[in-house]
């Protein structure tokens, strides 16, 4: 069997690279972590925000409850601290389903490269 290289999980994030990732701007992420206290990025000795994965999955909940399902910051909070649980519940469900997407994905390209040969 072929010596198939692991994929180079990272560990940390930049603001840029979390921005990026929901398609706005570093200044709305910033916002965000001062408006949810749920956000709490580590910080290094130059005091660039570093992202793990548990900051982007919350992250990702505000931005589903923000901007695809309409809540104001207020309304928002209130889901949080009301129901939080709940919340990270369905992102770790919508995180697995992600990984399994990526998962197929990258078999069917590796599929596409062997009938290409």
């Amino acid at each position: 069997m072929p010596y198939k290289e692991r994929e180079i999980v990272k560990k940390y994030y930049s603001i840029g690279e979390v921005a990026q990732m929901f398609k706005v701007a570093p200044s709305l992420i910033r916002y965000w972590e001062g408006e949810f206290d749920i956000i709490h990025p580590k910080k290094d000795k130059k005091g660039n925000r570093r992202f793990v994965k548990d900051d982007i999955e919350k992250i990702r909940y505000i931005y589903h409850l923000v901007k695809e399902r309409g809540y104001t910051l207020q309304g928002a909070q209130e889901v949080i601290k009301s129901g939080e649980e709940q919340g990270f519940d369905k992102i770790a469900a919508v995180q697995k389903l992600q990984q399994i997407k990526d998962f197929l994905i990258s078999i069917r390209d590796e599929f596409n490269e062997k009938s290409d040969t």
